[in-house]
């Protein structure tokens, strides 16, 4: 790790995305704390999410460009985009303006798609591949600490001055890095240029993805578990109204599970060395499914709090192998169509699972809903371990701790 901080473009890459991060944990559950306290809608108010993931459905778009452009580039245009995308939130002031915070989400959802595809490729410009994993569970595990302030200050500022503040501190902090990773001194590469027509060059992320054996049931596996998450974001509302909870003590919920995803991207490295990026999904699913599980049999709120850590641990450990295993398998030029099309197979069984838990939040109780989630998500690694039967388990080598000579 000392020397990936050595590296003068990762320092600042590193400055950069942890600014907007801490935008996004102010910012994310406000938008649908928003719609909640304006319509009294615990649907409603679980459709917010729902328009955030809608982009991932035409994500391949993004990702042919994404390979086209300097991942710098897109990375800091992309912020400066985003910070702009955020303001109109300043203009909602009742129910009938619902409309503008679900257009904000959508869009939210487009940054969220390119963003994050542009850092995958300008990490494996600056990092070697042994040091992926590190550089992923740093920047994870700043993205999870913030989970502990960064909810609660976006409620504080939600309930005392408004949704309105909470969308200047994020344009913010999307102006700061965007600023900070444009100024970055790192020589632009000229991108690699496909051959083909602009289709046979769009579907290659998509290409790549099927015919890797390892990538494709692993994201086979991950909209699986994908397919039934979003039922969480519609049912925590009626979670903390049976606690007789008012609509801010999400951001409680989410604070302690910030403390376990904490320890998650802490950690995360340590699992991955021992048992490569599918055995650490895995391990992250069971513990997910396990949490799940509990959530579904309790109804004792002490119960429930000190259940949720456990939770927010997996979180982490998915997302950190996950974006580890398509960094690793997937060649610099195909990274940004690679990440893009991962989008589509993990944003439409979580555009599903948003839309369909919405309905079934007024429909039955959130205990049964947690429990289909809870058999679901054990069924995702049940399919790795029958799929990938031998190849679970792959221990990742110990980095070298030398800098990566590809930087300058």
């Amino acid at each position: 790790m000392r020397a990936m901080f050595a590296q003068p473009a990762f320092r600042r890459l590193f400055a950069g995305m942890t600014t907007s991060m801490f935008g996004d944990s102010v910012m994310l559950l406000v938008l649908s704390m928003w719609v909640k306290s304006l319509t009294d809608s615990n649907a409603k108010a679980g459709l917010t999410f729902f328009w955030m993931v809608v982009p991932a459905l035409i994500a391949p778009l993004f990702g042919l460009y994404v390979d086209r452009l300097p991942p710098r580039r897109v990375l800091a245009w992309g912020s400066l985009a985003s910070a702009i995308a955020v303001l109109p939130l300043t203009l909602v002031r009742d129910a009938g303006d619902v409309w503008i915070v679900w257009g904000v989400a959508f869009l939210y959802g487009i940054s969220m798609i390119v963003l994050p595809a542009a850092l995958n490729g300008l990490l494996k410009e600056i990092v070697s591949d042994a040091q992926l994993v590190t550089a992923n569970s740093s920047l994870q595990t700043v993205k999870e600490g913030f989970r502990l302030i960064g909810p609660i200050i976006g409620a504080g500022l939600f309930a005392l001055i408004g949704g309105w503040a909470v969308a200047v501190v994020d344009a913010a902090t999307f102006l700061a890095a965007a600023i900070i990773i444009g100024t970055m001194s790192l020589p632009d590469r000229k991108p690699e240029r496909s051959d083909g027509n602009w289709l046979t060059e769009m579907s290659g992320g998509i290409k790549h993805l099927w015919s890797d054996r390892i990538l494709r049931h692993t994201l086979v596996g991950l909209g699986l578990l994908l397919l039934v998450l979003g039922f969480t974001e519609a049912s925590i509302y009626a979670i903390i109204h049976v606690f007789d909870k008012p609509v801010e003590f999400v951001s409680v919920i989410v604070t302690i599970q910030g403390v376990g995803a904490l320890a998650g991207g802490l950690t995360a490295t340590w699992w991955v060395r021992r048992l490569g990026e599918v055995g650490t999904f895995a391990v992250g699913a069971l513990a997910m499914a396990a949490s799940i599980a509990v959530i579904a049999a309790t109804e004792s709120l002490p119960v429930l709090l000190f259940d949720i850590p456990l939770l927010g641990y997996s979180i982490p450990l998915i997302i950190i192998a996950f974006m580890t295993l398509i960094q690793r398998r997937t060649p610099l030029r195909l990274m940004g169509r690679v990440s893009t099309a991962s989008e589509v197979v993990m944003g439409s069984p979580q555009a599903v699972s948003l839309a369909l838990g919405a309905t079934l939040v007024s429909l039955i109780s959130y205990h049964v809903i947690f429990m289909i989630m809870a058999i679901v998500i054990t069924s995702s690694v049940v399919y790795l371990a029958v799929t990938l039967r031998g190849q679970v388990i792959r221990p990742v080598p110990a980095v070298v701790d030398e800098v990566h000579s590809g930087v300058l």
